[in-house]
């Protein structure tokens, strides 16, 4: 199979004395509606082999179930637009730091939790010490994704949310094709990552996040919303 490397990134990468090939697989633009046994289906068995992980990325699977939302479909109330002039803002992501992201952190999340959020992360930074706010708020506010620059339209200018039941999701994909290739849905950008669910164990989990730490999918206008991991 050949495949080719998104823009600066590697093709292999060598973990604990084991090389993986990361392969990415380009799609269309995955648009709400669209089933995710249809597109997995459409674009992967082709290139699997037995004993690869899939990897889906968190977005995808969070459109196909209905969870972005077009920032005028979004009235953020008064405390989203306050909270949010106190989130950094990233090269790599705009987290919560604007209004319509903090407000759908709010319905997910719960006032309560958030607030909570807010104010352990202002003492904390006080002290020099920063992620506490998403460390209380959870990875349901974690894995919020905002429009950037770089967002393939029509997600940049779109809000989506962390999708429901990723460990389910894993297990439906990897039923699908056959079993033979276990399946994990993640969160991976430039600055780290999270396995959302999968059907690999803990040790099987911490090792994907290591092989993906350079994000080889890349986040803006790649379309590649997918991938293989295979030892050679």
């Amino acid at each position: 199979m050949s495949s080719a490397a998104n823009d600066g990134k590697a093709l292999e990468v060598a973990v604990d004395g084991t090389s993986f090939a990361r392969i990415p697989i380009r799609t269309r633009v995955v648009m709400p509606g669209d089933d995710l046994d249809e597109v997995v289906t459409e674009y992967a068995p082709e290139h699997l082999q037995d004993g690869d992980i899939l990897f889906v990325t968190e977005k995808i699977v969070a459109i196909t179930q209905g969870r972005s939302y077009r920032l005028d479909e979004i009235q953020p109330r008064p405390l989203a637009r306050f909270l949010s002039k106190y989130v950094a803002r990233t090269p790599y992501g705009i987290g919560l730091g604007m209004p319509e992201t903090m407000e759908m952190a709010l319905r997910e999340c719960g006032t309560p939790r958030i607030l909570l959020a807010a104010t352990v992360s202002a003492v904390t930074k006080v002290f020099g010490r920063r992620g506490d706010f998403y460390r209380v708020a959870g990875e349901k506010a974690r894995a919020i994704d905002g429009p950037t620059s770089g967002t393939i339209p029509p997600y940049n200018e779109a809000v989506v949310l962390g999708p429901s039941e990723p460990d389910k999701v894993a297990r439906t994909l990897q039923r699908q094709l056959g079993g033979a290739v276990e399946v994990a849905v993640v969160d991976i950008n430039d600055i780290g990552g999270n396995i959302l669910g999968s059907t690999l164990d803990k040790a099987g989990e911490q090792r994907l996040v290591r092989i993906l730490g350079d994000n080889p999918l890349g986040q803006g206008h790649q379309s590649t919303p997918m991938g293989i991991i295979r030892e050679v």
